[in-house]
């Protein structure tokens, strides 16, 4: 099978189901901004955080697939639409806690930085927060349908990263780089 179709050559790209779409449609750049955070956590995975993050992101790679299937999948009777679930957000909830434990509380912002897996993380949750927007863009458009959960999703997985920032400095030996405010 050959990586190219050469049915996007007219501007548009197909859904899974049936149907296609402009490649510039607010569902196509909502699915595709999760598609980027996904890279994002690639990269941060390639650049050797410790064990327990790799597979964390690992994880988190696997739900974000899936959270693009369901952008992908517009029929809310689709095979794809709603994967994922309200157990999904738990599961990241209860991680946020746990590693939260290993932490010191913050009493000031502190910059996104430290050591090269972690601002790979930092910079992937910037990545999260524009997916974040792009799914409630597509989901204010008239006649679009987006499960609520995704939001709820990627909403909860920017803390997580946030989270993940931190752990993976503390973890490496990083102090965290407390904002001087103005």
């Amino acid at each position: 099978m050959k990586i190219y179709t050469k049915t996007g050559d007219d501007g548009t790209t197909g859904l899974l189901g049936a149907g296609r779409l402009t490649k510039e449609h607010p569902r196509i750049e909502a699915y595709g901004t999760v598609d980027e955070l996904n890279a994002a956590l690639g990269v941060a995975r390639a650049l050797g955080p410790d064990r327990g993050g790799d597979a964390l992101l690992g994880e988190l790679q696997d739900d974000l697939f899936a959270v693009g299937a369901a952008l992908a999948d517009p029929d809310p009777a689709g095979r794809f639409h709603n994967a994922i679930t309200a157990a999904h957000v738990a599961r990241l909830e209860e991680t946020i806690d746990a590693l939260e434990a290993e932490l010191t509380p913050l009493h000031q912002f502190i910059l996104p930085t430290g050591s090269p897996p972690a601002a790979q993380v930092h910079l992937a949750r910037t990545v999260c927060r524009r997916a974040e927007r792009e799914v409630l863009r597509l989901a204010h458009q008239p006649g679009e349908h987006v499960p609520p959960i995704l939001v709820v999703y990627l909403n909860r997985l920017s803390d997580l990263l946030f989270v993940m920032g931190r752990i993976l400095n503390h973890r490496a030996g990083v102090a965290d780089v407390p904002w001087r405010g103005l």
